[in-house]
């Protein structure tokens, strides 16, 4: 009787071989060769196919990031990283809660809130 880890192994390597297996099938068509009337196999520079595969989209990167991030940082705007910000209420008392009313009487439902149970 087979215990349980062997059975797993057998079902991963079965699985495993089998996915091999059907990657070079699929990749055999790959490897045809260049059909009739298409430009001849050209070398590709390395330095070339950095800045293209590498540069472009680094200097997009770049870009996006000054649009985005630069005209906040000249206004002055808070960034990442640097002192948080008193707290703000909008709309709401300048001088904090000294300026919100007060209950008058106890019937009164100024002040804040009234939860019952």
């Amino acid at each position: 009787m087979t215990t349980m880890l062997e059975t797993i192994v057998r079902r991963s390597t079965a699985v495993s071989l089998a996915s091999a297996a059907t990657l070079v099938a699929v990749a055999g068509p790959a490897s045809a060769d260049v059909p009739e009337g298409w430009a001849p196999h050209t070398e590709v520079n390395g330095l070339h196919a950095v800045l293209v595969l590498g540069g472009v989209p680094l200097l997009l990167f770049v870009v996006i990031f000054a649009l985005g991030y630069l005209p906040g940082m000249l206004r002055g705007e808070r960034t990442p990283g640097s002192s948080p910000v008193e707290d703000q209420w909008f709309g709401g008392p300048q001088k904090g809660t000294a300026e919100l009313a007060g209950p008058d009487t106890e019937e009164s439902k100024a002040g804040g809130a009234s939860a019952r149970w």
